[in-house]
């Protein structure tokens, strides 16, 4: 074992291979950091250009790529509340707040430690608790995938802010669009009202670009007003040993959840980051800062979005079965490049498994370096004026939405999200809520649905399974804090 590692560390440290890191590193920023260009799309991009390469140094560059990405998402979304990938949605929600107090730096430089620290705790999961968390995965079935999911709509009440109702409502309106197209069971369809297009719903990222990019671009120009340069200033870039110490406990909470929701087959790091950020805001001391600027919450985000990229690798590499949708494309790269994953990928190539544990390491330290460079220059982009930076943002939203399936009914719903997201600002409803019932409405409907067809329509499946129990338990108590602690903040606020 001792000589592949050796042999894996010479390999990730040749030369070209590290060069070629250094670029897979630089382009997972880029594609991150562009609205709409997501991970996989990135991957899909880069994969014919590691044909000739060796498949060692194919895969480290690839997942170089991959994981640099996930920090090039927290980017845009924390300098323009337009998250680069959809695990970065959760980012933006302290992210810009702290981005519109002049700490655009201090958010980017928690991002990336969060990202690096993140990533390397994976990175030792991933090579240690392979086997463990692997079997743990296999235990999940419909009915504990749907309490997951179930529990996961219960953070609608702690991203909902100040106003629980309207959160909800928000929520509701996520879940009611996930209903839209063809039922997965009968083959009906759904709340189309004819429309041909609406057969297959709406895809998550059009929407995301919409509500948060495009909603974010009428919003300034309706303002008609410049915001003063001073409150975009980018004093104090690096953090304090104190702000270090105050982001420990998320960068923990972040580590533990992303490699464990990473795990899991079919998740992925937007379930995860706003799983941890509600379960951090829960026992955090500093409640009140959530949603209005906390460093607490860009680090367990960004902390998670790169604990789940190693995570997800865990059921990649040893089942075949990918963690998420980067991953899935992960795995048709591998076979593309002659790797075969699966529970012989062990015995087989050893050689490259190897050679990917090392690199990993290596590409973690190596995004830590890259991104302190790019962090410096990003928050230039505050200094651009609004008239020039407005429009190009717009660009940049309709070609990533363009760019999904080459089809412009993407390109049509994110402007008309962009519209409603616009109009829901104005009334004060929170975006998290219907991003989060749009993303979990489909996993909590088909594998409820999948439950009941393998018991037989026996609806207590749901409790008689003892980690799915255990979802639902989490579920209920997540459920009654949130909304005991949201009337213990409005008897405050009715009292002063």
């Amino acid at each position: 074992m001792l000589n592949y590692w050796v042999e894996g560390i010479k390999i990730a440290l040749q030369p070209s291979t590290f060069l070629l890191m250094v670029l897979g590193v630089i382009s997972g920023i880029v594609v991150g950091a562009l609205p709409g260009v997501t991970s996989s799309m990135g991957i899909i991009l880069l994969l014919p250009f590691t044909y000739y390469l060796e498949s060692k140094i194919a895969l480290l560059m690839l997942v170089a790529m991959y994981c640099a990405s996930m920090f090039g998402g927290s980017i845009a979304a924390i300098l323009l509340r337009t998250p680069g990938t959809p695990s970065a949605a959760a980012t933006a929600i302290d992210g810009y707040p702290l981005a519109q107090q002049g700490k655009a730096g201090k958010a980017l430089s928690a991002a990336l430690i969060g990202s690096v620290i993140g990533g390397l705790v994976s990175g030792v999961c991933m090579i240690f608790l392979a086997p463990f968390l692997a079997k743990i995965a296999l235990k999940f079935g419909p009915a504990e995938y749907f309490s997951l999911a179930i529990f996961g709509l219960t953070i609608i009440a702690s991203v909902s802010g100040k106003n629980l109702l309207k959160g909800i409502v928000s929520g509701l309106i996520g879940l009611l669009l996930a209903m839209i197209g063809i039922d997965n069971i009968r083959g009906t369809e759904r709340l189309t009202f004819g429309i041909p297009a609406l057969d297959n719903g709406f895809d998550f990222l059009p929407v995301m670009i919409g509500v948060f990019a495009v909603a974010e671009v009428l919003e300034r120009i309706g303002k008609r007003q410049r915001v003063e340069q001073t409150t975009f200033s980018i004093r104090g870039l690096w953090l304090t040993w104190d702000e270090f110490r105050g982001i420990l406990l998320a960068v923990l909470v972040g580590s533990v959840i992303g490699v464990f929701i990473g795990v899991l087959p079919g998740t992925g790091g937007t379930i995860a980051t706003f799983l941890a950020y509600n379960e951090l805001r829960r026992w955090s001391k500093n409640k009140d800062k959530f949603g209005q600027g906390a460093l607490e919450g860009v680090a367990v985000c960004e902390t998670t979005n790169n604990a789940v990229t190693g995570g997800a690798m865990v059921p990649t590499l040893a089942l075949s079965i990918p963690g998420d949708a980067v991953t899935a494309v992960m795995l048709g790269a591998l076979i593309l490049i002659g790797v075969k994953p699966g529970p012989l990928l062990f015995a087989q190539y050893p050689d490259v498994v190897y050679t990917l544990f090392a690199g990993w390491f290596i590409i973690q330290l190596l995004m830590l370096a890259v991104g302190f460079v790019s962090i410096i220059a990003a928050p230039s982009i505050l200094k651009v004026r609004d008239e020039i930076l407005m429009p190009i943002v717009l660009v940049l939203c309709v070609v990533g939405s363009f760019a999904l399936r080459n089809n412009m009914y993407d390109v049509f719903v994110a402007l008309a999200f962009g519209v409603i997201g616009y109009f829901m600002r104005k009334a004060e409803f929170p975006m998290p809520p219907l991003v989060l019932g749009l993303i979990l409405g489909p996993m909590a409907e088909q594998n409820l649905n999948r439950a009941l067809l393998t018991s037989k329509n026996d609806w207590f499946v749901i409790f008689k399974r003892p980690i799915s129990l255990t979802l639902i338990l989490f579920a209920l108590l997540s459920a009654t804090l949130s909304i005991v602690s949201s009337y213990r903040a409005s008897k405050k606020e009715a009292k002063r």
